[in-house]
């Protein structure tokens, strides 16, 4: 449920960073609000974004960020630029900061029942005209993969996923990468009645890739020279993913670090075609039947 909305306020010098950033079309033409919304009864904070229009309704992206508590969390600049990059594209987006975070209620727990902030915002997004609440796509980063991967576990409603440099196995990255090791203990240590292995296995997906729906396309995306979640994380699941002959596609970056940033304009071309390869023609195919 909608509790509270609030209009961003950027400076006319911040906007023009954001153009730079992420083209004119994420600031023209778009609105970007952050949100209070309820979820399991704790109050949580996320933003969403759509194109201005009176009469026209666009599908639905749910983007999951990254990072853990207010580390990798949204503010106002970025959340105009990322999110309302992907809105300039014809959606309506909705983000979540997670709970606990950003001044909301609750307990951040990486994976855990946070997992229902990203799932409760099908209800929000039925308080918006503009949302087409029948065409659903879901976006992820870095931990924001993880959710994405447990929050596809969880609902058949997706029609279409991107991840981009996702965790699929923390056990591996813990014992590889030192950012994560420090990031996930950090998250562990402030949760009860887990072990560590427990906590590394049920936040895996690969270790449950058969609860993953057969019908929701998977674009991987991942740098090959990515050293906060190594490669091998998508490059594994993707050996996973054949087995089960789930649909997906991997494209691995030549010397891409975490963010993709050498790559950009390609990542954002190809995640702009996946989108609109199977949010838009089912919009299309709604409209026509």
């Amino acid at each position: 449920m909608l509790i509270d909305t609030e209009k961003l306020n950027l400076t006319q010098s911040q906007l023009n960073l954001i153009k730079s950033g992420w083209g004119s079309e994420s600031v023209d033409n778009v609105e970007v609000n952050k949100i209070t919304y309820l979820s399991d009864g704790l109050k949580v904070k996320g933003y969403v974004a759509y194109p201005v229009s009176t009469n026209e309704k666009f599908p639905c992206i749910i983007w999951c960020r990254g990072g853990y508590a207010n580390a990798g969390a949204l503010d106002d600049f970025n959340a105009q630029g990322i999110l309302g990059q992907l809105a300039s594209w014809g959606y309506f987006v909705l983000e979540t900061q997670y709970r606990g975070n950003d001044g909301g209620e609750g307990q951040d727990e990486f994976g855990g029942k946070d997992v229902n902030d990203i799932l409760n915002l099908f209800d929000v997004a039925k308080e918006y005209k503009n949302a087409d609440t029948t065409v659903w796509g879901i976006e992820g980063w870095s931990r924001g993969g993880m959710m994405t991967y447990l929050s596809l576990t969880k609902t058949d409603k997706f029609q279409a996923a991107i991840v981009n440099a996702g965790i699929t196995n923390l056990s591996c990255n813990i014992n590889e990468s030192k950012f994560m090791k420090h990031l996930y203990e950090t998250a562990y240590n402030k949760l009860e009645n887990e072990s560590f292995n427990e906590f590394c296995e049920m936040r895996s997906i690969i270790n449950f890739t058969d609860k993953l729906p057969k019908n929701t396309p998977l674009l991987l995306l991942h740098g090959t020279a990515d050293k906060r979640v190594l490669p091998h994380d998508s490059i594994d699941l993707a050996y996973k993913l054949l087995e089960k002959e789930l649909p997906f596609r991997l494209v691995l970056f030549e010397n891409g670090d975490h963010f993709l940033k050498p790559h950009k304009k390609e990542a954002d071309e190809l995640r702009k075609n996946w989108f609109a390869k199977y949010l838009k023609s089912k919009k299309k195919g709604a409209d026509n039947g």
